[in-house]
């Protein structure tokens, strides 16, 4: 009988020890994926930032690497574990409504970044991008090379350029973008310029005071911004409009797309209130 139960404790005891096992094992895939992560997020921060945009947006990616090396130490050291079990509930129901928030909202944004618009309109509206003193900026660019593609084959589009010159910027946005338009060989009297607005907003307010009333409009800026240019040009009463897609660059997509979805919240937050 005494063997009998000294087998049962020592058969609990290599049990518990092949928990503690475990649960250390997985304790140190968490701190090193966290640890992982954060340097991801990181060195992307990095390439942001070296790529001059002219915002600010890149703290965030050093704001998530923390934030993962923050979660990797605290499942690490199994704080979660130490928590109430109605605290860990809540944290979880927030954790799944923000996931749920953020596909739906990046999943709109990319049923907008093929649109292809139409012929014979009576505008082009480019919203305006970061400009330099070299040019505009890549983002810009590609918008400015749709525009110029598109005035080729509508030569009796007019063409509004839009943007007010920024804090770091040597001029207005608009003046660039008609300037490296002339030099694609885009007529002087085909561009309209709008170079007071600083948001997609007033890009489009401003715009429309210089184009005829219950004109087609095409607007054209890049993929990921297409969505809510076109959102807040139908909530402004716009009706005869179109998106026209610019591309960009795909490695800075993953920032573009996550810079679109706090532009969103923001958006609908001040809708709302």
């Amino acid at each position: 009988m005494e063997n009998k139960t000294e087998g049962r404790l020592l058969k609990h005891r290599e049990t518990k020890k092949k928990h503690r096992k475990g649960l250390g094992s997985m304790n140190s895939i968490y701190l090193i994926s966290g640890i992982l992560l954060a340097v991801i997020c990181f060195l992307y921060g990095m390439v942001v930032l070296s790529a001059g945009s002219g915002t600010g947006f890149f703290v965030v990616w050093f704001l998530m690497g923390g934030g993962f090396a923050g979660l990797g130490v605290f499942l690490h050291l199994e704080l979660w574990t130490k928590m109430p079990g109605l605290l860990q509930r809540a944290i979880l129901i927030l954790a799944a409504a923000g996931i749920l928030l953020f596909v739906v909202v990046e999943g709109m944004i990319i049923s907008q970044m093929s649109q292809k618009g139409k012929n014979g309109l009576d505008y082009i509206l480019v919203l305006g991008a970061q400009v330099n003193k070299d040019g505009p900026s890549r983002s810009l660019k590609y918008r400015l090379d749709k525009a110029a593609e598109y005035m080729e084959g509508n030569p009796d589009t007019l063409c509004v350029v839009s943007g007010g010159q920024g804090f770091n910027e040597p001029f207005s946005e608009a003046e660039g973008m008609a300037d490296y338009l002339l030099e694609k060989g885009i007529p002087k009297e085909k561009l309209i310029l709008e170079a007071e607005s600083k948001t997609t907003a007033e890009n489009i307010t401003n715009s429309r005071k210089l184009m005829r009333e219950s004109a087609s409009v095409g607007i054209i800026t890049n993929d990921f911004h297409m969505f809510r240019a076109l959102q807040i040009a139908r909530s402004q009463g716009m009706k005869n409009i179109c998106g026209i897609s610019a591309a960009s660059t795909k490695s800075f997509l993953p920032n573009n797309m996550l810079r679109e979805f706090f532009a969103e919240i923001k958006y609908l937050i001040k809708k709302t209130m």
